[in-house]
């Protein structure tokens, strides 16, 4: 909704102040259009992985839902490590290992279904606390480790919001492009009459302020936007770390997930009432 909306305030401005004394039939150019975006299509494609590629298109297409990281998601997961770490702790490590192996046949993590959803989360949880119940227990070798895995995670997620930002630094190079192509074409009129040749010269023009409107009114902000969920999912990994580190160094359930309830980004965090509600709504 909010990319929605800051592409109807974009568009509505420009048109709103250039419309009462312009024509927006002048701004209609497709083939225009072609040489710009083709041209930095084609780019993105040559400088980036498949994998890249696909993936910038996909979560482009996603801005226009809400992220699914939001306080909600992070009560969900406090409430899972919460339940995890209780009954390990009541029942003996092994209690786990089936909820471990099989987690969507699990009772235990199908009680957060937003976490469940996030596949890489599951993964990343089952791995580690899979690692606890076959007797890997040095809590600073699981740490460094989850911290090359983090590391690796949100290189790989900032990568599309990368790719995309360097997409909005090539398109006015490409309305450039057009423009002189339409400059170009303008010269094979020079024998035609004034008004012919100015309209050439307006086309010519719309190359530059495509190229431009489109970077930095759609391409960048999308980049950036994209770069801001990536630190989202980020953060919430984080949260997931810090509550398997705390339950390794043998705090009691109440106290990890408060733990991982201070590693929470301030605009998401609930407060420790809040949690604490949840948690007995949960038993």
């Amino acid at each position: 909704m909010k990319a929605i909306l800051g592409t109807l305030v974009v568009v509505g401005t420009l048109l709103g102040g250039y419309l009462p004394h312009g024509s927006f039939g002048i701004l209609i150019q497709p083939l225009e259009v072609v040489i710009i975006c083709g041209g930095a299509l084609g780019a993105y494609i040559i400088a980036n992985p498949g994998w890249v590629v696909k993936a910038g298109f996909s979560l482009g297409l996603g801005l226009a839902k809400p992220h699914h990281v939001n306080k909600e998601l992070f009560m969900e997961l406090l409430g899972l490590m919460f339940k995890v770490f209780n009954k390990a702790r009541r029942e003996g490590l092994m209690s786990i290992e089936a909820d471990v192996e099989d987690p969507h046949a699990s009772e235990l993590f199908n009680s957060a279904p937003l976490v469940a959803a996030d596949h890489h989360a599951m993964d990343f949880i089952c791995d580690y606390l899979r690692l606890m119940i076959s007797g890997a227990s040095n809590p600073y070798q699981l740490e460094d480790l989850m911290i090359l895995e983090l590391d690796a995670h949100h290189h790989e997620a900032m990568m599309p919001s990368g790719a995309v930002g360097k997409v909005a630094e090539a398109l006015p190079a490409f309305g450039i492009v057009a423009a002189v192509l339409g400059i170009i074409i303008t010269m094979s009129y020079l024998d035609a009459g004034p008004m012919e040749i100015a309209h050439h010269m307006s086309v010519a023009l719309v190359g530059t302020f495509l190229g431009i409107l489109v970077a930095y009114g759609f391409v960048a902000p999308i980049a950036s936007e994209l770069a801001n969920r990536a630190e989202a999912e980020s953060a919430f990994f984080g949260v997931i770390k810090t509550c398997l580190m705390a339950n390794l160094n043998g705090y009691a359930p109440q106290v990890a997930v408060e733990f991982g309830r201070k590693a929470i980004p301030s605009h998401e965090r609930p407060t420790f009432a809040e949690v604490d509600e949840f948690l007995q709504s949960q038993k």
